[in-house]
C-alpha cells in the first residue's frame, strides 16, 4: 500500500538492501602519524531501516557516515548502494548521484539567510537540474510533509531552531531520496523540540523513509530499529529495538 510518504519520495525501493558495506577502513594522516579510524567495518541496511549509530567522541561514528554516503574516501572495503560501488565513481559523479539518491541533516542548519525557506528548499533541486515548477512543486510538498507550509515564505531568522531544522529535513526529503543520514540532528535543539524534530523523523521512516542517524543520546538512539555501538572504529555490538 503507497503511504504518504512514499508520494513525497517515490515507490521504486527494492526489497533488496539499499546499502552494503564491506571491510571498510578509514586511515587519517598527520605528518608522520596514522589513526585508523575505521576497521573492517561490515554494514548492511534495508529499505525502511532506522540505525542508530551511537559512540564515544572519537569512536568512528560520524566517520563511518562520511565514508558510507561517500562524503570521505576509504582505504579499503567497498560500499554498494543500490547497486552502485561509490567508491569508484569519479568525485564528479559521487557528487551526482548523492544528489539524487540520498539526503543528509546535520546539526547546523546550513541554510541561506536571505532565502525562504521554500528557496532554501528548492535550490538543491535547481542546482541539480530539476525544473523550476517542479522545484516548487517538491518544496512545498515537502514543507507541508513536516508541518511547515504556512511557514514557507519566511526566511531562517525569522523561524525557531526547531523550525529551521523541519527545513533541512524537507531539503533532504525534497530530492525524493533512496536513504537519508542525519548527523546529531538536534545536537542545537533543546530538549523539548529536539523530542519534536524526532518524534518527526520517527513518523517518516513508518511512512516508508529509510535513515541512518548518529547520535550521542541513548533517548534517541532507542528510538531506532536498530542500535549500532562503536569504540575505537570498529562495530561494538548492535542491538534490535522493538518497533
Amino acid at each position: 500500500m503507497a503511504t504518504a510518504l512514499q508520494d513525497v519520495i517515490g515507490d521504486d525501493v527494492g526489497m533488496s538492501d539499499i546499502l552494503v558495506a564491506s571491510g571498510v577502513k578509514k586511515v587519517y594522516r598527520t605528518g608522520a602519524e596514522s589513526v585508523e579510524a575505521l576497521k573492517n567495518v561490515d554494514l548492511n541496511v534495508a529499505p525502511g531501516d532506522f540505525v542508530a549509530v551511537m559512540g564515544p567522541s572519537g569512536s568512528g561514528k560520524t566517520t563511518l557516515l562520511n565514508c558510507l554516503s561517500g562524503l570521505d574516501d576509504v582505504e579499503g572495503g567497498t560500499v554498494i548502494v543500490e547497486g552502485e560501488d561509490i567508491h569508484r565513481m569519479s568525485d564528479a559523479k559521487r557528487s551526482k548521484y548523492r544528489a539524487k539518491h540520498m539526503g543528509f541533516v546535520f546539526q547546523s542548519f546550513n541554510l541561506i539567510p536571505v532565502f525562504s525557506a521554500a528557496e532554501n528548499v528548492e535550490l538543491p533541486l535547481l542546482l541539480a537540474g530539476v525544473s523550476p515548477g517542479e522545484a516548487r512543486r517538491r518544496a512545498d510538498s515537502t514543507l507541508e510533509r513536516v508541518g511547515l507550509g504556512h511557514r514557507k515564505n519566511h526566511r531562517p531568522n525569522e523561524l525557531s531552531g526547531g523550525e529551521q531544522q523541519r527545513v533541512t529535513i524537507a531539503r533532504a526529503l525534497a530530492g525524493e531520496p533512496s536513504l537519508v543520514w542525519a548527523d546529531e540532528p538536534t545536537g542545537n535543539l533543546d530538549t523539548e523540540t529536539a523530542g519534536a524534530i524526532m518524534d518527526l523523523l520517527g513518523e517518516l521512516n513508518r511512512d516508508g523513509l529509510t535513515l541512518v542517524l548518529v547520535t550521542h543520546d541513548i533517548a534517541i538512539g532507542r528510538m531506532a530499529g536498530r542500535l549500532i555501538r562503536m569504540r575505537d572504529g570498529e562495530i561494538e555490538s548492535t542491538e534490535m529495538r522493538a518497533s
